[in-house]
């Protein structure tokens, strides 16, 4: 580092010290062994979804008119593809979403598809399909005369949640290109109870795995008619199977993704046969197996994926409700597949494997515990990425569990924190943070979503008091797209000056008719923004359109485009 550099960095950090600051969001610690790449993550509270890099500096951010509903992912062609949380009075409950949406680069909303009405509604996850579909998991609605006609037990029936009655959760595909659902599968058709004989459905349970015991979890009803909660969905290509987390029986269900509709209804057809029974269970034994042999290992899981070729599973294991007491760990599984890719049960009827492949916990274990949301993403270096939901705290550690990367969340429901501010609390018995989290994906610098794009660092989000200066010297010009992008009624033009420099930035029409001078003046080296209110010279607002701003400094010019809304 030259001299100047090293003034430069003692002037921005004595004027930061001077200011009593210390340190509360943005990065950490970026070490050598974090996997390289960018990391996408969508603040719960607040509309826009952002990109960053291992510095913890802004490279995309995309506004949207909703916030998240929760899942966020870029697509292979760079388009994001985001949930949207709607508002109703109906399925008032965690994770409630209602639509989906793909916003290109530029940030034009081209696709939308809402599904939700007072007998159905989308919620927490989606995935997108190799042919460009998108899965969906959503609640339906049965009324209590229906649940109990199909052996639901009354006594666990009840709740003060809207519609009233019973939602089983189903799995949709959607067809973006003609906006209808193609395929679908539904628990419904796939139950059981050993209750009542005089009822449909009846049978004994631990015959049958491939069903699901509808009066389990078996206990006072205290989450309305949300039976299974189901809040992750993940999709193998090569085996064309569905993974699903279904958080309220500790348990994750793989399914036949190759049938038909009619034969996602049944209990044959597809690839393996079986229709849409399930294939294969997981994490919970007690759900399907009567005893207290077999022991319980999910306890409000939020995500699961298929990992290392699909040879593994790995899920985040919230651990709410532990025996042992409450933390949580990232848990690993080698499922038991056999060669026609069905899985099998062992000798006492349950699906193996008897332990985990790998697990991560903090030192000591009760140091680390997310009670709800978050999730972990295994990046290609076999590091894996954490989300702590709750308090919006992603961090990555290497396969021995030593920390290589650490971030907090800056945005809340106002949008940014100033450095040094506070984090809100949300409020309830969970004890969640303002920037909460649903979960974070780590893409890899050479990821084809990002062919083509400009993935130029803008600096951090957060805001820093007197200042917008990074701490460090920008080594080239750099004028930055504008944020947020479209906008009304204000947007901010960040820029970078590897030098003192004099610096002119101009706002011009379509038509190259100048409309307003932002900055006309000598500046000094570093990492500098400046506001653009929509008004021209005389103070008035402009119409809606498209505009060019232009940065000179010396010989450095650059022009981009930006879209105010009106």
């Amino acid at each position: 580092m030259n001299i100047h550099k090293i003034i430069y960095f003692l002037f921005i950090f004595s004027i930061l010290i001077g200011q009593g600051q210390e340190q509360t969001v943005g990065l950490f610690l970026n070490a050598a062994a974090a996997a390289p790449g960018y990391t996408l993550f969508a603040p719960m509270s607040y509309n826009v979804t952002y990109l960053i890099d291992n510095n913890g500096e802004l490279v995309k951010s995309w506004p949207s008119n909703y916030r998240p509903g929760l899942s966020v992912y870029i697509l292979e062609n760079g388009d994001l593809l985001r949930t949207r949380r709607l508002q109703g009075q109906f399925f008032q409950t965690g994770g409630r979403g209602g639509g989906v949406e793909i916003i290109d680069w530029d940030g034009n909303l081209i696709w939308e598809f809402d599904y939700f009405s007072n007998q159905f509604w989308q919620h927490h996850d989606i995935e997108s399909l190799p042919n460009g579909n998108v899965l969906l998991i959503a609640w339906e609605h049965k009324t209590d005369a229906e649940a109990i006609a199909n052996g639901r037990n009354p006594i666990l029936l009840g709740g003060s949640l809207q519609p009233f009655g019973f939602w089983p959760d189903h799995i949709i595909e959607v067809d973006p290109d003609s906006n209808s659902v193609v395929w679908e599968w539904h628990v419904w058709d796939h139950i059981i109870q050993e209750d009542d004989s005089s009822k449909a459905n009846y049978g004994i349970v631990s015959d049958h795995p491939e069903l699901v015991n509808i009066n389990y979890p078996i206990g006072p009803n205290t989450d309305g008619g949300d039976w299974l909660h189901i809040n992750a969905v993940d999709y193998n290509a090569e085996l064309d199977q569905i993974m699903l987390s279904v958080h309220h029986f500790g348990e994750i269900w793989i399914i036949d993704h190759s049938t038909t509709t009619a034969e996602a209804a049944s209990h044959s057809g597809g690839n393996s046969g079986k229709g849409g029974d399930l294939l294969y269970r997981w994490g919970n034994p007690q759900s399907y197996i009567f005893d207290n042999n077999n022991v319980r290992m999910f306890f409000g899981q939020h995500d699961t994926r298929w990992i290392e070729n699909g040879s593994k599973i790995m899920v985040f294991n919230n651990g709410s409700g532990r025996p042992d007491g409450s933390y949580t760990s990232i848990d690993v599984i080698t499922q038991p597949i056999g060669e026609d890719n069905l899985y099998v049960l062992d000798s006492s009827g349950v699906y193996g494997p008897d332990a985990l492949s790998w697990q991560y916990t903090a030192t000591p274990p009760s140091d680390f515990f997310a009670s709800s949301i978050s999730g972990a993403h295994r990046l290609e270096n076999g590091n894996t990425l954490i989300c702590d939901g709750p308090q919006g705290h992603y961090f990555e550690i290497d396969s021995a569990g030593s920390l290589v990367w650490d971030y907090v969340n800056p945005v809340v429901n106002t949008g940014p924190l100033y450095q040094g501010e506070e984090i809100p609390g949300q409020g309830g018995p969970q004890g969640s943070s303002m920037n909460r989290t649903f979960r974070v994906h780590r893409y890899p610098t050479d990821y084809l979503g990002f062919t083509g794009h400009d993935l130029e660092p803008m600096g951090p989000i957060e805001l820093y008091m007197n200042t917008q200066t990074l701490t460090y010297l920008p080594n080239k010009f750099r004028l930055h797209q504008n944020f947020p992008n479209p906008f009304n009624p204000q947007t901010t033009i960040g820029y970078h000056l590897p030098e003192n420099i004099f610096v002119i930035i101009t706002i011009y029409d379509l038509l190259g008719i100048k409309v307003k001078t932002l900055i006309d003046q000598a500046q000094v080296a570093g990492s500098r923004s400046v506001i653009w209110d929509a008004t021209n010279h005389y103070g008035k607002p402009v119409s809606g359109g498209i505009y060019l701003y232009q940065i000179q400094a010396g010989n450095f010019v650059k022009t981009r485009k930006m879209v105010l809304l009106r």
